[in-house]
């Protein structure tokens, strides 16, 4: 259940999204404060990506915009999950700014899905993460409760 101050948050989110968003970026469903649906597609001529529609599930937790999202792209129908070297075959981002350490209250909605999409903008190479086979069989933890190794920690 979301509380207050993320429900109010969201709210105005919502107010916002409704009103305008950028281009490739298209609200799906937002019944709730606790999981919305939104379609991106990549604007600039990437031949991996022309064409196509990707669908991102954002699920909030209570403490929104306090701690992030859960954000994962989502098969459905024509809407496939997109290859790149950092999205797992499951829908799982690996993306600095959706974990603890990455994250910021002044990001929303739309940042996350403009990050995404210069993500998928600036790829070149039509592949899934190392390991991607065994880490979809394997993982058990939520998308926000993964400790990813970033290439720019440090030891």
């Amino acid at each position: 259940m979301v509380a207050n101050f993320a429900a109010k948050r969201l709210g105005k989110e919502l107010q916002k999204i409704n009103s305008s968003l950028p281009p490739g970026i298209t609200l799906v469903s937002a019944d709730n404060f606790e999981e919305w649906l939104l379609d991106i597609r990549v604007l600039d001529k990437n031949p991996l990506y022309e064409g196509q529609i990707y669908r991102l599930k954002f699920r909030f937790g209570s403490s929104y915009p306090i701690e992030p999202p859960e954000v994962t792209f989502v098969k459905k129908d024509d809407r496939p999950i997109p290859m790149h070297p950092h999205i797992y075959s499951n829908g799982i981002i690996c993306l600095d700014l959706l974990g603890s350490q990455g994250w910021s209250p002044v990001q929303n909605v739309e940042s996350v899905c403009m990050s995404i999409q210069s993500m998928l903008t600036g790829n070149s190479k039509n592949e899934r993460p190392p390991g991607d086979e065994e880490f979809v069989r394997g993982n058990r933890q939520r998308p926000k409760d993964i400790d990813f190794y970033y290439h720019d920690n440090t030891v």
